[in-house]
């Protein structure tokens, strides 16, 4: 069938088959072109199918010759419905992973589950025996318990009401919004679906079945941004669950089993998380066309390939005072910053185009599902 795009809400319900492996093949071949450190070589990605956990078990694979593991929670085709673009890129991984000589396997479930876990770690202990990286980069919106008990999470502020511009992508307008502010139940929900305790879960578990190296690393990503946001994020109910994820980190570290574990804070990107969040997508576009300008702009490959060969593999990790690894270092640079709050108290419906890069803000959107790959023809038809 011909396949093309079509978005309800802040997702697209389809994705294309052929623009997925061409995307993923982009990322892989950036990773061939550049140098590559000393690193893991058996890594578990929990939340592998997309954005920061697909490049990160691109790099892992393709600058450290790592057998990498995947879970990942995603639709097959159905019918006349296509796959999600995670089945998709996991599918392409896999097969340009196994051309190229590297051990790939993949789990599709939910990530929060005994079962998934327990599937997983099966396969580590018949295959590699044990890991010596675990990437947690999960986003969803909603944990079941074990007890049965369904958290969602939501994304409001706390104590107070904040306003402030954001953009209705579809009409390209810019109004004020105004995010109200979160009850203790949905904070506490928040930090349940968002937090650290699944991933401190999935460390547990490993340990429990000797399937992890006591020498091991783990890392969880983690956003903070500037003050236009942080109302919103830093601040907001995800701003608790990721504070939650960072006490996480220490005490993991802290178990003095020799794992250990950081927060890797990145920059912000077009995703399907980032795209639900009121006020941070024209923050993106303002931003996008700021980082273009002084040409320090990365995506997710480029943001990976970075933290890994640079930021914790080559030599002792680099931390920030607080031991967290900065990937938005670029992003919150003074220079940056300051001429994105110029355009920011400068924006409007009129002025839209020149001060934000729509463009590439939309690129990125459409890329996340497939659509807008280099050498893909989308008027032809493919297999689903």
């Amino acid at each position: 069938m011909i396949v093309k795009p079509k978005v309800r809400g802040f997702i697209c319900t389809t994705a294309h088959p052929e623009g997925c492996k061409a995307l993923v093949k982009s990322q892989i071949d950036y990773v061939k072109s550049n140098v590559h450190a000393n690193g893991p070589k058996k890594v578990l990605v929990v939340g592998a199918s997309m954005g920061y956990g697909l490049a990160s078990r691109i790099v892992s694979a393709y600058s450290f010759g790592a057998a990498t593991v995947g879970v990942i929670f995603d639709k097959q085709a159905s019918g006349s419905r296509t796959a999600s673009s995670g089945w998709y890129n996991t599918k392409a991984f896999e097969e340009f992973a196994k051309a190229d000589g590297l051990y790939a396997k993949t789990v599709n479930g939910d990530a929060y589950s005994k079962e998934i876990k327990d599937q997983t770690i099966e396969i580590i202990k018949n295959d590699l025996g044990k890991v010596d990286m675990v990437i947690y980069s999960l986003a969803a919106p909603r944990r079941t318990t074990a007890d049965g008990t369904v958290y969602s999470s939501v994304l409001k502020t706390v104590g107070e009401p904040y306003t402030n511009k954001t953009i209705d992508l579809k009409t390209k307008t810019v109004h004020d919004i105004t995010v109200e502010p979160a009850t203790d139940d949905e904070i506490n929900a928040t930090v349940k679906v968002m937090g650290g305790e699944d991933w401190q879960d999935w460390i547990n578990a490993l340990k429990a079945a000797d399937a992890i190296e006591d020498n091991a690393v783990t890392v969880a990503y983690s956003y903070i941004g500037p003050d236009i946001t942080h109302a919103i994020y830093a601040d907001g109910s995800i701003g608790k669950a990721k504070d939650h994820l960072f006490q996480t980190a220490k005490n993991i570290t802290a178990a003095d089993d020799g794992i250990k574990a950081y927060i890797s804070v990145n920059k912000a990107l077009v995703t399907q998380s980032s795209a639900a969040i009121p006020i941070v997508p024209l923050y993106i576009s303002i931003l996008y066309k700021v980082m273009k300008e002084n040409n320090v702009h990365e995506g997710c490959i480029e943001q990976m390939y970075r933290l890994l060969n640079e930021k914790l593999f080559k030599g002792e990790p680099v931390l920030d005072e607080e031991g967290r690894i900065r990937l938005d270092d670029l992003e919150m640079q003074d220079n940056i910053q300051s001429e994105v709050k110029k355009l920011w108290s400068e924006i409007n419906t009129e002025n839209l185009e020149s001060c934000a890069d729509l463009d590439g803000y939309n690129e990125d959107f459409y890329r996340l599902f497939g659509f807008g790959a280099d050498g893909v023809d989308y008027e032809a038809d493919v297999e689903i």
